[in-house]
């Protein structure tokens, strides 16, 4: 098999897996709260890069350097983004909450300009008004004349969760670190961060074996072997765009699985704006990527 579909294969992999993750965070958040999930999904994921990391024999490296990076990172992902994030699905349907999500990557594209001194393209340009277009009605539930919105914290918290992932990345652009040495640390510095929040806000508390294991699966899974699944995809193929153009596939099956899983009926409003929001990355897609200077 060569590298390139094995690769595809490691890609499909990850987002099939993130394809179930919105539906996995709203049974974990109808028993839990977002921080009891977040502790509970962090512990997991820590605890599975650990043993990846002891197994491949990079633990010596990751206790001894690093952890300046790991001081900041942790702090940004998992704590701050995941937590945002878990409270925009408590308050939003989980296919607003997750199409509102996908405009991370033209957050970032917007982000570069002050942060790298980057420019914005024509095409950028119009790529955003389509997908914020589509956040819009999103946001508005298809009264896009009306400036009340049926949940303008959730709107807001999803809208700041893709601000903070993406300016986690651009900040990331030069780290250094083994990427599964560096997620470790960072979910090292996250966990007692998370363990105290916790602490002195709602406790940790036994709901059930559903809620337990939800938990567990958004912890294994949407942190760590996804994760996983497309760094090795990204690694091994000989053209990015080859899997990455994979992640269009995710909304679709995450709206599917929303619905017969959790119950949520499909707005239209939401599958228009979500159209629109795919529509835009695929514009951004279109124009050419500069030459990477080593």
């Amino acid at each position: 098999m060569s590298q390139d579909r094995q690769a595809i294969l490691y890609g499909i992999g990850a987002v099939g897996l993130w394809s179930t993750v919105a539906t996995a965070f709203k049974v974990g958040l109808s028993y839990m709260s977002p921080l009891e999930l977040m502790w509970l999904a962090a512990l997991v994921s820590w605890m599975l890069m650990g043993g990846l990391v002891i197994r491949q024999g990079n633990m010596r490296q990751a206790l001894s350097q690093g952890w300046k990076t790991a001081l900041w990172a942790g702090v940004m992902n998992p704590v701050a983004y995941y937590l945002v994030l878990f409270a925009a699905y408590d308050r939003l349907p989980g296919q607003e909450a997750m199409a509102l999500n996908y405009t991370w990557a033209l957050a970032m594209a917007f982000l570069a300009v002050p942060l790298l001194g980057q420019r914005l393209t024509r095409m950028d340009i119009i790529a955003g008004l389509v997908a914020y277009a589509g956040v819009w009605i999103i946001a508005t539930r298809g009264a896009v004349l009306n400036v009340t919105f049926a949940d303008p914290v959730g709107v807001a918290l999803a809208l700041s969760s893709t601000l903070l992932w993406a300016l986690y990345w651009l900040l990331n652009a030069r780290d250094t670190r083994q990427p599964l040495v560096g997620q470790w640390q960072n979910f090292t510095v996250g966990l007692p961060v998370l363990t105290v929040l916790l602490l002195i806000g709602p406790g940790l508390e036994w709901h059930s074996w559903k809620a337990f294991a939800a938990g567990v699966y958004v912890g294994l899974f949407e942190m760590g072997i996804a994760f996983i699944l497309w760094q090795l995809a990204v690694h091994k193929v000989s053209r990015t765009a080859k899997v990455s153009n994979l992640i269009f596939l995710s909304p679709p099956v995450s709206l599917m699985l929303l619905h017969f899983v959790v119950g949520e009926p499909i707005l239209f409003s939401t599958f228009l704006g979500l159209v629109l929001i795919l529509t835009g990355l695929g514009v951004q897609q279109l124009q050419p990527k500069p030459q990477r200077v080593e």
